[in-house]
C-alpha cells in the first residue's frame, strides 16, 4: 500500500490524501487550497491525480479546506461514493453551494471592476449545478458503525470533536497475511471545548496520518477566555468602535455566539447590538439545531435551562444584502461576525474595507489564518493591506484570541498519540506549516514513537 500526499503537506490547507492498495484508490478529503489567488486557482483547478481513477472518497468534516474541491473532483470524472457523517453531509449541502456562489460572485466582481487589467476573464471553479451533482454521491455513516467502503476495507468513524460532525477515520484494510489499521485524524478538536464532545482516541492503529496545525503551540487557557473577550469588547465600546470578527461559519461562529450568550446572561458585557452577517452562518446554525446528538452534556444542560444557545435578545442574524450594507453606515459600538474566517472572501471583506482604517475599531481574530491570506497579514499587523485590489492602512486594533481555536494544540496532539501508540509503526504529519510540524516530529521521536515523518507535497510513501 502507498499514500500519495496530494495536499495539506507542510501547509495547513487543501487536505487531500490518496491511498492506493489492492488495486483500488481511496481519497481522504478533497479540500480547497487557500492562499495567493493565482497559486490557489491553479492548484484547485488542476487536481494532481486523475479523478476518474479514484474508486471512493471519505470526508473527515465539512470545512472548505477539506471538502471544498469535491465538486471539481466530480466534475472531472469521479463517480464513486463520498462517505461522511450525517451532520457533515447536511453541512456540505449548504457550504458547498455557498462556496459556488462566492466563486461566481467574486469572478463577476473581478471581471467587471478590473476588466482592463485581466488577460482573460475569471472563471469560477464550479457552479451550483456541479455542487448538486456531487451531493448525489454522498452517503452518511454514523459514528461507531463499521461499514465496508471498498472490497477488503472497513471504515469506522470516531468523534474528532473539531466541528459538528467531524470524524476520525479508522480504516481496517485486509492485507495478506494480516490486517492493517490506518487512522486519519482529520482535524482534531480540543478537550473541554464548548458545544461538542471531546475527541476520541482510536484503538491500536498501525499507521497514523495526523494533523499538526498547532504542533508547536499551546493555546491560551480556556478558563480565562470569556474574561478576555469581555475586556476586548468593553474597551472597544468605550471608544465607540466596532468589533469585527472574521469567523468561519461552521463551529467558530456558533462557539462565539454561545460565549456571547453566556456573557450577556451574566451582564459581563455592555448590551450592544450583535450581528451575525452571514447567510451561511444562519443556515449552518439551523443545522446545528438538528444534531443535538453531537453536543456535550454541558450544552444539553444549558439548552434545558436557557433554551436556544445560539439566540438571545440583542443578537440579529442577517441574510439580506441591503441589511448587510446598512451596517457600514451605522455608528458603533456593535459586534459584527462575518465570513470568511481567513478574510479571503465574503462579507467580512466589505466590513474591513469600511472599518480597517479607523483606530476606534477592533479586528478580533478567533481562528487560524493560513500563510498569504489577508487574515494572516492582519495578524502580522502589516501596516498596509490590500482589499479588493486597493491598499488600505491598518489602523484598527488587532486582537488575536487563540483560546477559541477548534484545533488541538501541542499537548492535545501528544496526548492523542500517547493514547494510541501501542501498535504504531509509522506516523505521517500533515495539515501544518513547517514551523509547527517539524518540532512535533522531534517531540514524537523523543517520545519513542517510531518512524515519524513530515511528507512533502506530491510525495509517495509505502506502508
Amino acid at each position: 500500500m502507498r499514500i500519495f500526499f496530494a495536499g495539506a503537506a507542510r501547509t495547513a490547507t487543501g487536505s487531500q490524501h490518496l491511498l492506493e492498495f489492492n488495486g483500488t484508490r481511496l481519497l481522504l478529503d478533497c479540500g480547497l487550497y487557500q492562499g495567493r489567488r493565482q497559486e490557489a486557482t491553479e492548484r484547485n483547478r488542476h487536481l494532481p491525480f486523475d479523478p476518474r481513477q479514484v474508486d471512493a472518497m471519505i470526508l473527515s468534516h465539512a470545512h472548505i479546506d477539506h471538502s471544498g474541491n469535491i465538486p471539481t473532483l466530480v466534475k472531472q470524472g469521479f463517480r464513486g461514493s463520498i462517505t461522511c457523517t450525517p451532520a457533515t453531509r447536511d453541512l456540505c449541502s449548504v457550504m458547498l453551494r455557498d462556496a459556488a456562489h462566492i466563486q461566481e460572485a467574486d469572478a463577476d466582481f473581478l471581471n467587471r471592476k478590473h476588466a482592463d487589467q485581466l488577460q482573460e476573464p475569471v472563471v469560477p471553479l464550479y457552479d451550483e449545478a456541479d455542487v448538486l451533482k456531487a451531493l448525489k454521491q454522498f452517503r452518511s455513516l454514523d459514528y461507531h458503525q463499521p461499514a465496508p467502503i471498498l472490497p477488503g476495507v472497513t471504515c469506522t468513524f470516531l468523534d474528532a470533536g473539531h466541528v459538528l460532525g467531524s470524524a476520525i477515520v479508522q480504516l481496517d484494510i485486509d492485507r495478506a497475511p494480516d490486517r492493517l489499521r490506518l487512522v486519519f485524524s482529520g482535524d482534531l478538536g480540543r478537550r473541554n471545548m464548548a458545544i461538542l464532545r471531546d475527541p476520541e482516541v482510536p484503538e491500536a492503529p498501525d499507521v497514523l496520518v495526523l494533523e499538526s496545525t498547532y504542533g508547536d503551540r499551546l493555546h491560551s487557557p480556556m478558563a480565562g477566555m470569556e474574561a478576555d473577550l469581555a475586556a476586548v469588547i468593553s474597551r472597544t465600546v468605550a471608544r465607540k468602535g466596532k468589533i469585527l470578527v472574521p469567523s468561519f461559519s461552521l463551529e467558530r461562529t456558533q462557539e462565539f455566539v454561545y460565549a456571547l450568550h453566556r456573557l450577556t446572561l451574566r451582564k459581563a458585557i455592555p448590551p450592544i447590538p450583535i450581528y451575525v452577517d452571514s447567510p451561511l452562518s444562519v443556515r449552518i446554525t439551523e443545522i446545528f439545531k438538528l444534531h443535538p446528538e453531537c453536543f456535550d452534556d454541558e450544552t444539553l444542560a444549558f439548552m434545558r435551562k436557557e433554551g436556544d444557545p445560539f439566540g438571545f435578545d440583542n443578537l440579529t442574524y442577517i441574510s439580506n444584502v441591503e441589511d448587510s450594507k446598512a451596517l457600514n453606515d451605522r455608528e458603533g459600538p456593535m459586534i459584527i461576525l462575518a465570513a470568511s474566517g481567513m478574510c479571503e472572501a465574503g462579507r467580512i471583506l466589505h466590513h474591513l474595507r469600511n472599518s480597517i482604517q479607523d483606530a476606534r475599531n477592533t479586528i478580533l481574530i478567533i481562528g487560524f489564518q493560513a500563510k498569504n491570506t489577508l487574515g494572516r497579514k492582519i495578524v502580522e499587523r502589516q501596516p498596509v493591506v490590500r482589499i479588493f485590489g486597493v491598499e488600505r492602512s491598518l489602523e484598527a486594533e488587532v486582537v488575536v484570541m487563540d483560546a477559541f481555536s477548534a484545533h488541538a494544540d501541542r499537548e492535545d496532539l501528544l496526548a492523542f498519540v500517547t493514547g494510541c501508540r501501542s501498535n504504531l509503526r509509522r506516523v505521517f504529519l500533515v495539515h501544518g506549516e513547517e514551523e509547527q510540524m517539524l518540532p512535533l516530529v522531534e517531540r514524537l521521536t523523543r517520545m519513542g514513537i517510531p518512524d515519524v515523518h513530515a511528507p512533502m507535497l506530491g510525495e509517495f510513501a509505502r506502508v
